[in-house]
């Protein structure tokens, strides 16, 4: 990645495609050198469910690209279709056989209700959003459209998953 940190490189693709950019975290100073406003959660102990409903409360656009932080292939691309795609919907995700990503989509504010009262009931599951929410799902056939799946979709949580991923390993 040329010498540049995951969340550099996303940071870069997402100022082109959203705005404002921000961080959803507990640890500003960990985030700091990024020079991005960071927003701790809304609601304490709310997990990725909690993230995503603060990003939802934060001011901007009626639409919010959410991302994980260990997804070091992002596109441009793909985030702005994922954007077209929510526009008659409560957001738009990408859904695998496994399942959908709850943390590679965009959301709509109106959604923050149904978010938050997911959470009031102790339900935290941020896939099980899927039950509440009207979402357009992305398949993995337009995924392909932007590259390989396997290397958009990756999670990386160590050197090992990003050789793997970077070079085509398994």
């Amino acid at each position: 990645m040329e010498g540049r940190t995951i969340i550099v490189r996303q940071v870069e693709i997402l100022q082109r495609v959203a705005h404002p950019v921000f961080i959803v975290g507990h640890d500003a100073g960990r985030f700091a050198d990024l020079g991005l406003p960071v927003h701790p959660d809304a609601i304490a102990n709310s997990g990725a469910v909690g993230g995503i409903y603060t990003a939802l409360t934060i001011d901007g656009p009626e639409t919010v690209i959410v991302v994980a932080c260990d997804m070091p292939f992002l596109d441009g691309r793909l985030l702005s279709r994922l954007v077209e795609m929510s526009a008659r919907h409560d957001g738009a995700w990408v859904r695998t056989p496994r399942g959908v990503d709850p943390l590679l989509a965009c959301y709509r504010r109106h959604a923050a209700p149904i978010i938050r009262a997911e959470i009031e009931g102790g339900r935290l599951k941020a896939t099980a959003l899927d039950t509440v929410l009207h979402m357009a799902d992305m398949t993995l056939e337009e995924v392909a459209t932007y590259g390989p799946p396997e290397r958009l979709l990756a999670n990386v949580n160590s050197p090992g998953d990003y050789a793997r991923v970077q070079y085509g390993g398994s």
